[in-house]
């Protein structure tokens, strides 16, 4: 009778196992459109011959080197290069914001070609000010640097910071590696565009503040691509693509083709972090 039970057992698993549809299941691995392979190709290879003095896996601080070090997590440090002051209610939606924007590029990750990650948080550890009278909350939920002036703006500190740091030690961080930052977001007085690499995004502090409650904040979300790694397409275009977030001015929020770029960085870089 018990082994009746267990072959019927063996029989149902199987049946679940070979049903149509089943293998669906599976984490997709590389599989874009078809009328997307020919620009992708296109768009890896130009980046392989321009990055780094065509050296582009010699770089060790794309975005994805930063996760990993943190097994999860991005870090950021706000560094406030404005006269305007800030309350404790503004800090919060100034992170909210971003968290909401960093994962619209990781959710295009998920379940995606091995990606270990579910959630990337993002955790604001910092804020670099000139005049600490300006930030007008007492709590210290988040370090305060002060007057510290780099590039003729505030500047977050330099041990604890990973493009400072980038072999992901922080010894002279004095809050050691939960306090360390991966990124700055930069945010200035009168700024036109954008800027983005891997110390993090720069844009104007009054067009951040005015669109803190956008569905899709485009100059961030541009900049954050170029953190890890997607490039720009001010001198050319790929074949049969026209409209995406990478290519400024083209479209407002990330575009089918932005997110298998996005991909394709991970599939090219995920054996250095044994996936």
């Amino acid at each position: 009778m018990r082994t009746r039970r267990l072959m019927a057992l063996i029989a149902a698993l199987l049946a679940v196992i070979l049903a149509p549809g089943a293998a669906s299941a599976a984490p997709p691995t590389w599989s874009p459109p078809s009328n997307l392979v020919t620009p992708l190709n296109q768009v890896w290879q130009h980046q392989e011959q321009t990055y780094n003095n065509g050296n582009l896996y010699g770089f060790r601080n794309y975005g994805w080197d930063q996760i990993m070090a943190n097994r999860g997590y991005i870090n950021y440090c706000v560094r406030w290069d404005s006269s305007a002051n800030v309350t404790a209610a503004q800090r919060d939606q100034i992170h909210a914001a971003l968290a909401r924007q960093h994962k619209k590029w990781m959710d295009e990750l998920v379940g995606h070609n091995a990606w270990p990650y579910g959630d990337v948080p993002v955790k604001v550890v910092g804020w670099a000010v000139r005049n600490r009278a300006q930030l007008q909350w007492s709590d210290t939920s988040v370090d305060i640097y002060v007057n510290d002036i780099r590039e003729n703006a505030p500047q977050c500190s330099a041990p604890c910071g990973r493009f400072f740091n980038q072999n992901g030690q922080y010894p002279r961080c004095p809050g050691g590696y939960a306090r360390h930052y991966d990124q700055s977001l930069w945010l200035t007085d009168g700024f036109g565009g954008g800027a983005g690499g891997d110390w993090g995004q720069r844009m104007g502090r009054e067009y951040f503040m005015n669109n803190i409650n956008a569905a899709n904040m485009t100059i961030l979300l541009h900049e954050i691509g170029h953190t890890w790694g997607l490039d720009d397409f001010y001198d050319w275009t790929p074949s049969g693509v026209s409209n995406f977030i990478m290519r400024a001015g083209s479209s407002a929020s990330i575009t089918e083709f932005d997110a298998w770029m996005f991909r394709d960085w991970w599939r090219h870089l995920k054996s250095r972090y044994g996936y």
